[in-house]
């Protein structure tokens, strides 16, 4: 899957971006059609919190996109939470797929 990962208002390493770009290749296994995505890396601003990385990733399918914003303490925990959220949405969307069919 073709990823564009993009960190605002920082670099990111690129042990990160390896990381990303593995978990989100297994998404693969359970819808083989996803085109692509992208992938937002953000630093909420806000001296109180420790959870203050944010993730949002979206998914380009044919006929839709699926969408995915999560927030924790690391990039990693907020990559799969944000993974746990797409791979429900990505079986409801082929079920939805091959109920039509």
């Amino acid at each position: 899957m073709k990823l564009q990962i993009h960190s605002i208002h920082f670099d990111a390493d690129a042990k990160l971006l390896e990381f990303i770009q593995k978990k989100l290749n297994k998404l693969d296994t359970f819808f083989e059609r996803i085109t692509g995505g992208e992938v937002y890396l953000r630093l909420e601003k806000g001296e109180h919190s420790k959870e203050n990385k944010v993730v949002e990733v979206k998914l380009f399918m044919p006929g839709g996109t699926i969408f995915a914003k999560e927030q924790n303490i690391s990039f990693e925990a907020a990559v799969d939470e944000a993974i746990e959220s797409l791979k429900a949405q990505v079986k409801k969307y082929k079920e939805k797929l091959t109920s039509k069919l």
